[in-house]
């Protein structure tokens, strides 16, 4: 009798889903629409750190900026970069997650497309387009260009994500299991690779990058909720979710008894610049 696997010792709860075949990503980055009213209440902001470092690297103030948010989501980014003072025009695929961004900020323009295929023309003169948490999902080699062309000479491309702190131990300990139990689990390591990504398409372009560091404290329902907002979870549907998160909620209840977790956050950012126009 072949002796049990460290997985076949573990409750049902804690083992992982049926590894079938992972949801593609056009199918994950879909996905989104169907917890945009969770994604909306639950996924963390950013703090005014990002966007003085966004202004400093991108060589000019979001006060009066032309600003392109792609991958606008539900509007999480769109509000801050208003509130710093820029004109902001949102660019959102999703049914869903655009029916959020309307219904919280109904006065900005907003945009159904892509980011691989921006509907502007070559001398829209956006001062900058900014992805929050939305790169990854696109084709470097498409989106990257696209930027670039909707660009004014010297304008910036702003990429950045929230990445939970590995060098946070719950934290860390957290996305280990998670990665043991999702199918369609992705690392978030894009963001470190994003200014070598960039280099790498021979455009001639050189990323600046900037790493910060921020907390978030948080009832455990907002954590949770916030984690089942992710692609894999939302991709998955909430029953075959449910044990996962109801574990997690367990295991975050003996390092936060009282409930209330503070999220530890790395942002990282890359900020490229559109060449200045020649003399």
């Amino acid at each position: 009798m072949p002796h049990p696997t460290p997985e076949d010792q573990l409750p049902p709860t804690s083992r992982s889903l049926p590894r079938a075949k992972p949801p593609e990503p056009a199918a994950l980055a879909r996905s989104f629409d169907a917890v945009a009213a969770q994604y909306a209440a639950a996924r963390p902001g950013y703090p005014p750190a990002l966007f003085d470092a966004v202004e400093e690297l991108a060589g000019r103030s979001l006060a009066g900026a032309r600003v392109l948010d792609v991958g606008a989501g539900t509007g999480i980014a769109t509000g801050l970069l208003a509130g710093r003072g820029a004109r902001v025009t949102a660019v959102e695929p999703g049914a869903a997650m655009a029916a959020e961004l309307r219904a919280a900020h109904p006065g900005t323009p907003l945009v159904r497309a892509l980011g691989d295929a921006l509907p502007f023309s070559d001398d829209a003169g956006f001062d900058l387009v900014g992805y929050a948490q939305a790169w990854h999902w696109t084709d470097p080699a498409r989106s990257v260009p696209e930027a670039m062309r909707v660009l004014r000479p010297g304008g910036a491309l702003a990429l950045w994500w929230n990445i939970p702190d590995p060098d946070v131990g719950w934290a860390a300990e957290q996305e280990a299991r998670i990665a043991r139990r999702m199918p369609g689990y992705h690392r978030h390591g894009v963001s470190l690779e994003a200014p070598d990504l960039i280099r790498g398409l021979g455009l001639g372009l050189e990323p600046a990058s900037r790493v910060l560091h921020w907390t978030r404290t948080v009832p455990l329902g907002t954590h949770l909720a916030m984690l089942g907002s992710r692609s894999y979870f939302s991709a998955i549907g909430p029953a075959a979710a449910a044990p996962v998160l109801a574990e997690e909620r367990a295991a975050l209840l003996e390092v936060f008894p009282d409930g209330v977790v503070e999220e530890a956050y790395v942002l990282d950012l890359t900020v490229t610049r559109r060449p200045p126009a020649s003399p």
